[in-house]
């Protein structure tokens, strides 16, 4: 049987830190077809020369607009019904697209699939104000763009990411597939690998807190509006 295409969007900015290492998971993932699309988002560093110098990657480079302009960037151009993402830091555990898409094509009725992640935290970086040990202990579910695939119709029904959001988009998104009735799943497998280090924006806690609680009272609204 034929597999379906995937494409998988990279959003980078200023990430030649680890961006090397992030591609070298995706293409060596067990899975295949892929297209892979770096979406190199204003960057400063050598990130470009990075993502250029794989032959097979789709490289687009924008203006720094933040990583919900450059997710939707990628999603425009992709050729695949099947849509995944990897942030530049991050690492795929080598069968995480066959375990994903597997599930999507035997599932049609499930509209994105997520699965568990374990966080890594860089050696000698200062622990974030976040930090507690158990979410170092213990795999857990990642409600995060790296863990998803999505079927690219889901977001002709809930909409992209909102661009206004710097911090915190995809819980926003999340948010908003949750009350458009789209159905997910839990995979119980670790498929990432999670850094932690000091340029993650989860380090931006305050604002993405403001954020969360923002998509969460947008949520409390539309849900209100349907009853009436």
């Amino acid at each position: 049987m034929k597999r379906p295409l995937v494409s998988v969007i990279v959003p980078v900015y200023n990430g030649e830190r680890y961006l090397d290492f992030t591609l070298e998971s995706i293409f060596n993932q067990d899975y295949h077809p892929i297209e892979v699309i770096v979406v190199d988002d204003g960057s400063t560093d050598n990130s470009a020369d990075i993502a250029r110098s794989y032959k097979k990657i789709h490289y687009i480079y924008q203006p720094n607009q933040g990583q919900s302009v450059a997710r939707n960037t990628g999603i425009a151009v992709a050729q695949s019904e099947f849509i995944a993402f990897l942030d530049a830091d991050d690492l795929w555990m080598p069968n995480k697209l066959s375990i994903q898409i597997s599930y999507l094509c035997n599932h049609p009725e499930v509209g994105y699939v997520l699965a568990n992640q374990r966080m890594l935290i860089e050696e000698g970086v200062e622990k974030p104000p976040w930090y507690r040990e158990d979410i170092f202990m213990k795999d857990r579910t990642g409600f995060i763009p790296s863990t998803l695939v999505v079927h690219r119709s889901v977001y002709e029904l809930v909409g992209l990411y909102d661009p206004s959001y710097r911090y915190g988009e995809s819980a926003e998104w999340f948010t908003r597939a949750k009350d458009a009735g789209i159905r997910k799943a839990i995979l119980p497998e670790t498929l990432l690998l999670k850094r932690v280090h000091d340029c993650n924006l989860t380090y931006h806690l305050d604002e993405m807190r403001l954020n969360i609680l923002k998509a969460l009272k947008a949520s409390i609204d539309r849900q209100r509006c349907q009853k009436h």
